[in-house]
């Protein structure tokens, strides 16, 4: 792996019988945003920008708080774009260029 930053795109679907599903993404949300790292919030992802290291720990820490928070089990989904030699950044994937 390089040291080029990456996009990873990050889906945590809980499952619990007493929490409600959304209470407990808003968990791992709360997560990515204390981070401090680049990141974007969709209706299906949290989409981040870093280091793949980085985003991974933030990643691992994203579902261990749902794990803590109630969470009986969970499905994760990644999306990375990666680039062997290159950045690859938010403001290139603009939507109004």
């Amino acid at each position: 792996m390089t040291n080029h930053l990456i996009s990873l795109g990050i889906q945590i679907v809980p499952k619990s019988k007493v929490q409600a599903t959304y209470d407990l993404v808003d968990h791992a949300i709360e997560v990515i945003q204390k981070s401090g790292i680049k990141h974007q919030i969709t209706p299906f992802e949290t989409v981040m920008e870093g280091h793949y290291d980085e985003l991974m720990k933030i990643a691992k820490e994203a579902e261990e708080a749902v794990l803590a928070n109630g969470a009986d089990e969970f499905l994760v989904y990644y999306r990375i774009h990666y680039r062997k030699d290159a950045d690859v950044t938010f403001e290139e994937k603009r939507l109004d260029r």
